[in-house]
């Protein structure tokens, strides 16, 4: 799998199925994977190029007409999973691991004053379900699923299930099992 691009594991998390340029432009017609298709491509060009600006315009345009709040300069691992399209914010000095899913209603957001001043670092295989907001210098561990609608401003530890507001979180080793599939190495 190594030898595959960003943006084909991100494809292959939706089938399972290793695609062609082609095929992958076939599947742009979902909201969701033509935004990540956008979102890869002008992540591959450096900001101040031309190419980088006429990539992050284009991105822009679709930010607002699906209403995907991601920028190139967040970082996100491999194996990004968007389940719908509308209303997501990510803030773009959050970190994001691979193979997570992220649901429609997100706010990943920084928080501006308190103990807890900054911006969220999600780790790998995290499922994020519909309306949770997660916010602030906070930590989010691997294998962790966080429940439709969960309020998250507190470090969670690897292998946890989160649910309500304030979330409050439980261990569970199958945290995601069956939550994220067709992971990437």
């Amino acid at each position: 799998m190594s030898n595959h691009s960003p943006l084909q594991k991100d494809f292959y998390r939706e089938s399972g199925q290793w695609l062609s340029t082609f095929q992958m432009w076939k599947k742009c017609f979902s909201p969701n994977l033509h935004f990540i298709y956008l979102l890869r491509t002008a992540q591959k060009h450096p900001k101040s190029s031309f190419s980088g600006k006429i990539w992050r315009l284009i991105l822009r345009h679709y930010q607002i007409k699906y209403g995907f709040q991601i920028y190139p300069e967040t970082q996100i691992g491999e194996g990004l999973y968007l389940g719908h399209w509308g209303a997501l914010v990510i803030n773009p000095k959050a970190k994001i691991g691979k193979n997570c899913n992220i649901a429609q209603g997100v706010t990943i957001a920084q928080a501006n004053r308190g103990k807890d001043e900054g911006v969220p670092v999600i780790g790998d295989e995290v499922w994020i379900g519909p309306n949770a907001v997660i916010v602030g210098n906070i930590k989010i561990g691997n294998n962790v699923l966080i429940a439709p609608n969960a309020y998250v401003n507190m470090d969670i530890p690897s292998n946890a299930v989160v649910i309500g507001n304030p979330a409050t979180f439980s261990i569970n080793e199958n945290a995601t099992s069956g939550y994220i599939n067709h992971k990437i190495d």
